[in-house]
C-alpha cells in the first residue's frame, strides 16, 4: 500500500475497529504508516468515530509536520521505531485491557504459551515506565524491543506492535492481547508451568521451517 489516499483510509479504517472489538478506547492509542522518508500517523485528540482521512498527519521524523491537525502526541514513538527498524511499515500503539493490566506489574509476558514465539523471543518484554509522548519513552521503548522483537508491552501504560503492514501490526497487537488474557486467567488458577528455552527454541525452528502465512510455492 503506497497510495497515499489508501493509507490515510486505512489507518481511519483500522483505527475505527481498534475501538469497535475493544483494542483502545475513546482518543486513547494511535497507528501510524511508513510514508517515503516519513510517516503518516492519526491526529492527537480526536475519536476513530469521528476521525477522517483528511486528518493524519503527514509528520517527519523530527516531528515538523503538514496541515492543520497535529500528530498523535506519541509521534515520537513510532519515529524512533521506524528508524531503529527499517522493516517496518506500520505501528500500532494500543491500550488493551489484559495488555494494560500485565504492563502494571513492570514484567514481561513469559513463555506459557508457545505462540509468544510469534513476538520473537522467548518472551514479549515490558519497557520500564516513562512519561506518555516523551523522547524518553520513545527511547527506552526502542531499547527494549531492539531488533528482535516484533511488540512490547510498555509498563503502566499500553503495548506496541510494528509489521510490514498495517494489517500485521493489527493481528499481533489482536494476538498478544488474547495472550495476555489467557495469561491472566492462567495465573488465576494457579502457578504457570512455563515453556523452557530449549522449547521454545524448537517452537522458533518449527515457524521458520513451516513458513506460516507464506505460499506453498513463492516462486508462483
Amino acid at each position: 500500500m503506497s497510495n497515499e489516499t489508501e493509507i490515510r483510509e486505512a489507518l481511519v479504517d483500522y483505527s475505527r475497529k481498534a475501538v469497535q472489538i475493544g483494542l483502545s478506547g475513546g482518543t486513547a492509542g494511535n497507528m501510524s504508516m511508513r510514508f517515503g522518508d516519513r510517516m503518516l500517523i492519526t491526529p492527537s485528540g480526536i475519536a476513530p468515530d469521528i476521525m477522517q482521512p483528511d486528518q493524519i498527519a503527514e509528520v517527519e521524523f523530527d516531528g515538523q509536520y503538514k496541515g492543520d491537525w497535529k500528530p498523535s502526541s506519541e509521534w515520537a514513538l513510532h519515529a524512533e521505531l521506524y528508524a531503529l527498524r527499517p522493516e517496518a511499515k506500520a505501528i500500532v500503539h494500543a491500550h488493551p485491557h489484559f495488555c494494560v493490566a500485565l504492563s502494571c506489574l513492570r514484567q514481561a509476558l513469559p513463555s506459557f504459551h508457545y505462540m509468544v514465539a510469534a513476538y520473537g523471543g522467548n518472551e514479549v518484554p515490558c519497557s520500564p515506565y516513562r512519561l506518555f509522548g516523551s523522547t524518553d519513552l520513545a527511547a527506552a521503548v526502542a531499547k527494549t524491543m531492539g531488533e528482535r522483537y516484533t511488540a512490547c508491552l510498555i509498563a503502566n501504560h499500553g503495548m506496541i506492535a510494528i509489521g510490514d503492514t498495517l494489517r500485521k501490526a493489527f493481528t499481533r497487537t489482536e494476538g498478544l492481547e488474547t495472550l495476555a488474557r489467557q495469561y491472566y486467567l492462567s495465573r488465576t488458577l494457579g502457578e504457570v508451568s512455563l515453556l523452557t528455552d530449549v522449547e521454545m527454541d524448537e517452537v522458533h525452528q518449527a515457524y521458520k521451517s513451516y513458513r506460516y502465512g507464506e505460499p506453498s510455492n513463492p516462486s508462483k
